[in-house]
C-alpha cells in the first residue's frame, strides 16, 4: 500500500454537463525530493492501483495548493509531470483528469481500409482520387531505372538532399511565398512535420490552441507528446482571430495549429483580412503558428498563406499525399529564418531523413510539371464529385465548399451524429461523427464529414451518396427508455 487519502467527492454543474471531482489529497510525509515530484509520484501510484479512475477530475491546482501547504506553482509543475508520464490529461477551462479511453483517429475510426474491400463504401478517410498518378508513377520508375540511383539509396542530409528542397521551394513560390531552399525541410508528409514541430518547439505541459473542431491529427499528437489541446471557436471563415487573442491573454500558449484553407473537417476558407489579423495575433503574443495547407492547391485563386503576413513565426506545410499521391510519403515545411537546423534535427531523431527515392519522385513531378497535370486533373475530378454529391444530397451539404474533397453535413432533426454514422455503417458505408474532430471537451454539432475521393469510382461514389440519402430519409431507431 502506498499513504494517500480520499477525503471525499464534490459534484459540480459546469455547462449543464454533471462533472465528478475527486478530492484526492497524497499523504506525503513519507516520500523524498521534490514537492511536485513527489505529488506526481503519487498520483502514478494512486492511478496504477485503481483507486484513481480513468476520466475523474483531480482538485484545482488551488485546492490542492491549500490542502498540502505548498504552492499552486508545485501542484501546477506535479499535474504536468504527471501528464507527462501519461497519467494525467488537462483541458484548458475544465481542469486536469486521470488519463484513460482517449479516441484516436485510427482505431476504430480512422483505421485504413482496402481500396478493393468491396464490402465498405469508405467515405470517412480523406484520400484524394488516384486520378492518373499510377501511370505516371509506372513511367516515373522507369525513367529512374535507367539512371544512375545509387546516391538514393544511401543516408543523406536530415533537412532533404538539395535538390528536393530546391522542388520544395518551388512548390512553396507557387503559393507567392519567399521560399529560398536553404529555409525548406522535407519531411514524411504533414503528420510527420506536425510531430517533428510539435516535440521540437513544445513540452509536456504546454498549451496548444486550434480549431474548436480540427484534424485529429493534431490530436494524437498532443496526446502522445502530452501536449494541452484547446480548441477555439469559428465561423463560417474558420478560427476567430478575437477568440484567440482571447486564449493568449489568459493562458502562455506556445503554438496554434490550423488550417487557413479548406479547413478539416468543416471546409471553411480563411480570407485575406482573417489571415492578416490572426498573423497580428500571434506576432502580438509570440505564438509559433504552424499552418498546414495540405487542400490549399484545390482552389484557384486562394488567398496568400498565412504565413505569408507572419514569416519570422510560421511553419508552411504542404504534402505530396494529397496532391501527388498519399504512398509517397513526402511533404515540405518552410522554416522560419534561423530555425531551420532546430526542424532538422526533428527529423534525424525521427526517421533520420525522409526516404530519398520517394522524395526523389515527389520532386521529379514537382519540377517537370507533372504535379501541375495531376492538380489540374484534382481540380476537375472534385467539381465532378461535388456535382454528384449536391445531386443527390441536395440542400444537406450546406455550406460546403465547392473545391473540397469533403463535405461538412449537419444532420436535420432528430438525427444524432452517433446513431446516423452506426446506421450508414449498417449499409457498409463510413463516415466520420462530428465528435472524433473535437480539439477538447467541447459540445459538438450533430453533424459528419463526408469524403468524396475515398472510392476510387464515381459510381461506387454514387452507391455510398444514396445510402447516405435513404438513411436521411428514414427516422431513427427509438432508444429504449432508461431508469
Amino acid at each position: 500500500m502506498f499513504p494517500y487519502n480520499m477525503v471525499g467527492l464534490t459534484c459540480r454543474t459546469v455547462n449543464a454537463t454533471l462533472v465528478t471531482m475527486t478530492m484526492w489529497i497524497p499523504d506525503l510525509s513519507q516520500r523524498r525530493g521534490p514537492r511536485y515530484l513527489a505529488i506526481a509520484d503519487a498520483i502514478g501510484d494512486a492511478v496504477s492501483v485503481g483507486e484513481l479512475q480513468p476520466g475523474q477530475r483531480l482538485p484545482t491546482h488551488r485546492d490542492l495548493a491549500f490542502r498540502l501547504r505548498v504552492t499552486v506553482g508545485t501542484v501546477s509543475r506535479a499535474y504536468a509531470e504527471a501528464e507527462r508520464r501519461g497519467h494525467l490529461v488537462g483541458e484548458v477551462g475544465r481542469g486536469s483528469f486521470v488519463r484513460g479511453g482517449e479516441k484516436s483517429e485510427y482505431d476504430p475510426d480512422f483505421s485504413i481500409s482496402s481500396r478493393e474491400d468491396s464490402s465498405l463504401i469508405e467515405l470517412g478517410m480523406n484520400y484524394p482520387a488516384l486520378c492518373d498518378s499510377d501511370r505516371m508513377l509506372s513511367e516515373s520508375l522507369a525513367e529512374l531505372s535507367r539512371s544512375n540511383v545509387g546516391s538514393l539509396i544511401q543516408y543523406q542530409p536530415d533537412l532533404g538532399m538539395p535538390q528536393h528542397r530546391e522542388a520544395g521551394a518551388r512548390l512553396f513560390a507557387s503559393y507567392g511565398l519567399d521560399a529560398p531552399a536553404e529555409r525548406v525541410v522535407v519531411s514524411c508528409g504533414v503528420q510527420h512535420a506536425l510531430s517533428v514541430l510539435c516535440t521540437t518547439f513544445a513540452r509536456p505541459g504546454d498549451l496548444v490552441l486550434t480549431e474548436a473542431h480540427t484534424y485529429p491529427g493534431i490530436i494524437v499528437v498532443a496526446q502522445q507528446l502530452h501536449l494541452r489541446l484547446q480548441g477555439l471557436p469559428m465561423d463560417e471563415e474558420g478560427l476567430l482571430p478575437e477568440a484567440v487573442d482571447e486564449a493568449c491573454r489568459h493562458s502562455a500558449a506556445r503554438l496554434l495549429y490550423v488550417i487557413p484553407t479548406l479547413q478539416n473537417p468543416t471546409t471553411a476558407v480563411m480570407s485575406e483580412q482573417r489571415r492578416r489579423d490572426i498573423a497580428e495575433v500571434a506576432r502580438r503574443h509570440d505564438l509559433l503558428i504552424l499552418d498546414d495547407d495540405v487542400y490549399g492547391f484545390l482552389v484557384p485563386g486562394r488567398p496568400p498563406p498565412l504565413a505569408s503576413f507572419a514569416p519570422e513565426r510560421s511553419f508552411f506545410m504542404c504534402s505530396a499525399s494529397k496532391f501527388l499521391a498519399p504512398g509517397l510519403r513526402v511533404g515540405f515545411i518552410l522554416t522560419p529564418e534561423g530555425m531551420t537546423q532546430q526542424v532538422g534535427s526533428g527529423i534525424r531523431m525521427s526517421v533520420w531523413m525522409t526516404p530519398p527515392l520517394t522524395a526523389e519522385i515527389a520532386s521529379r513531378w514537382i519540377l517537370d510539371g507533372t504535379a501541375d497535370r495531376l492538380v489540374d486533373m484534382h481540380r476537375a475530378e472534385v467539381q465532378a464529385r461535388q456535382s454528384q454529391a449536391r445531386s443527390v444530397l441536395g440542400g444537406l451539404v450546406g455550406r460546403s465548399h465547392p473545391c473540397a474533397y469533403h463535405m461538412w453535413i449537419h444532420l436535420p432533426d432528430p438525427w444524432r451524429a452517433d446513431e446516423f454514422v452506426a446506421h450508414v455503417k449498417a449499409r457498409n458505408a463510413r463516415v466520420i461523427a462530428a465528435e472524433t474532430f473535437a480539439a477538447s471537451r467541447v459540445h459538438s454539432p450533430h453533424a459528419v464529414r463526408v469524403c468524396l475521393g475515398g472510392v476510387a469510382s464515381r459510381e461506387r461514389l454514387q452507391q455510398g451518396l444514396r445510402i447516405i440519402a435513404e438513411t436521411l430519409a428514414e427516422k431513427p431507431r427509438l432508444r429504449l427508455s432508461i431508469v
